[in-house]
Formats: C-alpha cells, structure tokens, sequence
C-alpha cells in the first residue's frame, strides 16, 4: 500500500512525523507538505508564480505553497503512481463543523478525493498536542479497516480526535458536521509603526452540537469520523431559483 501525507501545519510539524512513523509499519510513505504553516488556506491553488519541491533531511518533500499545491503537485506531477490514500495531519487544533470551509488540513485531503483517491483529514483537537500517538493509532486503525475491507468509491472522510490518552478514548462515531455560531469580530491594534493592523478574530463557539454531531462526540470523549461531500448544489432551491427567475 502507498499512502501520500501531506498537512497545513508545515512538513516540520510534530503531527506528521508522528503519523508518519505509526504508518511507517503498514504501507510506503510519501509525505508532500508545505514548507511553513499554512493554516486556514482552503481549496486555494498558486496560479501566479511557479512552485519548487525540496527533500528535508528526514526523508520528508517540502513545497512553496499550499496543502492544496502539495497533493496536487505530487499526485499529477511527481509520484509515478497514483497512491492508494491520501492522509492530511495530525493538525495541531479542531477542524470541526464550519471550520472544514477554511481548513487546509481538510483541503488537502479533498484535494486527494477530488483526484480519485480515497483521503482522510486527520485533527487533534487541542492546542496542546499532548497525545498525537492517539490520533495515529485511530487514524492506522481506519486503514488496516480499508486494507480488509476497501471502500467501493472514493471517499473522503473528516477525522477529529481527542487530546487524551488512547486507553482513556471512549471509542469513534459516525458524525455529521455541526455549526458555530458566528464567528468573533476582527481584533484592531496599532503597530511599532503607527499603522492600523487586523488580526482575524476567533471562530464562534458552537451552535448545533447536539447527538450525531462531530462536536457532541468528541465532547464526550469519542474519536469523530465524518464523511464529507463536495456538491455544493443546493438541490432544493434549484426549482425556487427557477421560478424567481420565470417571473
């Protein structure tokens, strides 16, 4: 098996090293990442300048550009074959509920989906990144289940874990995504120089974390596992759309 790692957090990130090393034992290891933190980056391509890919010396490729630059590059331009899974993280914090909009880390597995292979987003969800050894061992857990028993379409699967100790991990659920209330305002300071400076305030507190949600699971002490989709159609206004427009 062959599995492509890429993350946003950087390719010197303590998260990929150590996703690395669990999966070391199962399949053969790329690991493609960007050469410095590009959290919050989405979907976003470099269209405007031409991007270079340096080896590090642990082994791990490193790119100018985003999560979504790494794996596309890699898979179209420099692996010779097409890898059976795209894995992205350990991200050091949550990618829950509406922060998967902005996500990189979420954004280079979709990368991996949208190129026909199946991928996984994989988050710690702390900023203590105390126990990444959790997050591996559930995240190896998901590909010894796809070595036995494959998935019969592409998938694309939203991973979140909680920073605690794997004995002391309830166990995974199946989710969906929840929401956050509205996000906090932009924070106004003024630097050395005298200039008016913003800074992007913090994601909202969440909204609908009821059962079923990746919030209530991991709230509760469970490992959630969500599958994502990338149709943004919205089927119902499709027919409301039309009849706006036919009068």
């Amino acid at each position: 098996m062959r599995i492509l790692l890429s993350n946003d957090d950087g390719y010197f990130a303590p998260g990929i090293e150590a996703l690395a090393a669990t999966l070391s034992a199962l399949a053969e290891i790329t690991v493609v990442a960007p050469e410095r933190d590009r959290s919050g980056a989405s979907n976003s391509l470099t269209l405007d300048r031409p991007l270079m890919l340096r080896r590090a010396a642990n082994g791990f490729y490193f790119v100018n550009g985003t999560p979504t630059d790494c794996v596309h590059l890699a898979v179209t331009g420099m692996l010779d074959h097409l890898p059976d899974m795209v894995i992205s993280g350990i991200n050091l914090g949550a990618n829950m509920g509406d922060d998967t909009i902005y996500s990189g880390t979420v954004a280079a597995a979709t990368e991996g989906y949208l190129l026909g292979v199946p991928s996984i987003a994989v988050s710690l969800t702390s900023h203590k990144a105390a126990h990444f050894e959790t997050a591996s061992i559930v995240v190896r857990g998901l590909v010894e289940r796809c070595l036995r028993n494959a998935f019969k379409e592409r998938v694309l699967l939203n991973v979140n874990v909680p920073d605690v100790p794997m004995e002391t991990l309830k166990g995974v659920k199946v989710t969906r995504l929840g929401k956050r209330h509205k996000a906090e305002g932009v924070v106004r300071q003024v630097n050395p120089r005298g200039e008016t400076v913003y800074w992007i305030g913090a994601a909202g507190s969440a909204q609908d974390a009821g059962e079923g949600t990746d919030f209530h699971a991991v709230e509760s002490g469970y490992a959630s596992v969500t599958p994502l989709q990338m149709d943004l159609t919205h089927g119902t206004q499709i027919g409301v759309v039309r009849s706006w427009l036919e009068t």
